[in-house]
Parts: C-alpha cells; sequence; structure tokens
C-alpha cells in the first residue's frame, strides 16, 4: 500500500509548528505549502489536506479522505458537496477555549463596572471616585457549553458567581447550577446578568436571539458574545441597546467582520467592540498545531481522529 499523500497550508504556523507536523508524519508524503493557489493546483494527488478546501477545488479531488481545518469553527468547508460526501472534517475546536473564556471575563468586568467611565475620567486628568458593583453574586448564563463555555463557566465561579448553562441535552455539566435546553430560552434569558455567546453559527443558533429574547433579559442585564455574530439579529441587538432593554454588550465576534467603519455598532450606547481577536494567542496557535500533529499521526496509523465534525450539524 502506498504511503498516504497529505497536503499542509502553512498558514499561520510557526516553523517550529510546521516541523512538528512533518515529525508526526513519518510514513506520509508530507507536502508543505505557503500557497493556497499552490495547494489546490496539485489537490488531486491528496489523500488529506490540512488547511482549506475550496468547493471548486473539492470537485477535482478525487482522492480526499480527510481535511484537518486549522479553525475551530469549520465553517468554511460547510458547503453542500462537502457535507454530502464521505470526507472526515475535523477541527482544532477547543485550542482557544482559555483565551476566549479569559476574553469574556475581560468584557464582563469592563461592563459592569463602567470601565469607560474611568478611562475619561484618565483622559481628562479627573480624579472620579465612585462605588461600583462586583460580579460576586451575579449570574452568568452560558449559550454553548463546549470546550470555551464550560472553561468561562470555571472562570465565574472563581469570581463567586451563580452560573445557567443552555444546551440541547441535559448532560451534567462541571461548575453549572442549573442547564435549560431551548424551550426554557426566556427563563434562562430572564434569570441572567450576563448572557454569553460561546456558541456555534448553525442553522439552529442563527437569529436565535431576536426582539423577543432581548427584551425577556433584565434591563439591567449585558450580552457578551465572543463565538460567532449572526446568532443575534442586528436589528433587534442595536434597539435592544439604544433603546434600554438591556444595559449594554461587549462584542468580540460580529455578523460582518471586519466590522465596517459605519457600523452603528461602534457607537451603540454602553458597548465594547473588540475585532474577533479574543482568542489570538500564541498559546491557542499552539494547541492549533498540537491537534494537527495528533491527527496527522492518527490518520497515518488508521486511528480514530480527535475533533470530527459532524457535518450536518456543522461543528
Amino acid at each position: 500500500m502506498s504511503s498516504p499523500v497529505i497536503f499542509v497550508h502553512s498558514g499561520q504556523a510557526t516553523p517550529s509548528q510546521v516541523e512538528q507536523i512533518k515529525a508526526a508524519a513519518s510514513g506520509a508524503d508530507l507536502r508543505v505549502f505557503a500557497k493556497q493557489a499552490d495547494l489546490e493546483a496539485q489537490i488531486e494527488e491528496a489523500d488529506a489536506v490540512v488547511g482549506n478546501v475550496s468547493r471548486a477545488a473539492f470537485a477535482r479531488a478525487r482522492k480526499l479522505r480527510w481535511v484537518q481545518s486549522w479553525a475551530a469553527g469549520p465553517d468554511a468547508l460547510m458547503y453542500p458537496e462537502m457535507v454530502a460526501s464521505d470526507v472526515v472534517v475535523t477541527s482544532v475546536k477547543g485550542n482557544g477555549a482559555i483565551p476566549l473564556a479569559e476574553h469574556a471575563m475581560m468584557l464582563m468586568l469592563m461592563l459592569n463596572r463602567d470601565y469607560p467611565r474611568w478611562w475619561r475620567a484618565q483622559q481628562e486628568r479627573r480624579w472620579d471616585h465612585w462605588n461600583h458593583p462586583e460580579l460576586n453574586g451575579l449570574t452568568c448564563g452560558i449559550i454553548g457549553l463546549g470546550h470555551s463555555g464550560q472553561d468561562l463557566a470555571l472562570k465565574c465561579k472563581a469570581f463567586h458567581m451563580r452560573t445557567l448553562g443552555l444546551r440541547r441535552t441535559h448532560q451534567p455539566t462541571p461548575n453549572v447550577d442549573e442547564l435549560f435546553t431551548h424551550d426554557r430560552l426566556h427563563e434562562f434569558l430572564g434569570q441572567s446578568d450576563f448572557v454569553v455567546v460561546t456558541a456555534p453559527r448553525t442553522r439552529e443558533t442563527v437569529g436565535m436571539l431576536g426582539e423577543a429574547e432581548f427584551r425577556a433579559m433584565k434591563p439591567t442585564a449585558y450580552y457578551v458574545c465572543f463565538s460567532r455574530g449572526g446568532i443575534a439579529e442586528d436589528a433587534a441587538l442595536l434597539r435592544a441597546l439604544n433603546e434600554g432593554w438591556i444595559a449594554g454588550a461587549g462584542l468580540d465576534a460580529h455578523s460582518q467582520e471586519p466590522l465596517p467603519p459605519d457600523s452603528p455598532f461602534w457607537t451603540a450606547r454602553n458597548t465594547i467592540v473588540t475585532p474577533h481577536n479574543g482568542a489570538s494567542t500564541p498559546g491557542t496557535r499552539q494547541r492549533a498545531a498540537d491537534i494537527v500533529a495528533d491527527n496527522v499521526r492518527r490518520f497515518i496509523a488508521g486511528e480514530p481522529l480527535r475533533n470530527v465534525v459532524d457535518k450536518q450539524a456543522g461543528y
């Protein structure tokens, strides 16, 4: 049996991470490409690809058996032909859980303590001493209890918070005080002082938070999103912010990225905007390389792969 041919798009991997993947590929014909176009020009020869495969290239990929995405959410690979095929898709899900949960805690603290007030005072060299709230005793409702949602629940507990989780099943989850399924969404929202979206964008989650949902939240509650934009309807979220249905928002993920300069979210009431880089850390990249190298080794050895994507669910 001939050695499997594995294409690797080096992307943002460091040279040492590329060497790490090469070291895991003993017995395979591993070829590294710096440019996507060069990889796709030879796609007919590949048994496996680490990186993206465009829809056009996939039509020529007759030998392809496995695609390893460099992303935690492999949205770019979920086109109909790939979904319908027998090609296994895996992701690096979980690589950014730690910094994403940290980012959420940062946004929650900034919103809770009205950090912009301190920043304005600093710019004006004005001593603005005031009594501010604390996270202790507040409730964080987490939509999606994957790696980042579970890490966030752990961090919330360190801040003495009550935690709620919304997921499809009643699967017990560490550090979550109460689980809700989607039929109890409004009850979940009404109990939360922070509603944090960690869920992937799928057919089931896109647009799941609209006017009725934001009106179900407390007027003192905050909305935080760091996974994917579009789970909240933009128009409803903007009205909720500007008309005071909710107290404010921390937005790292947006329905349109980059966020256009004329987007109303830049100036929305009590809103903190960050450019979808909550997980942009060296640790995130290294954990991705670790997953990729392990899966390359598993593929060659015929072992089960990690982070296999449910292509019907989209994650």
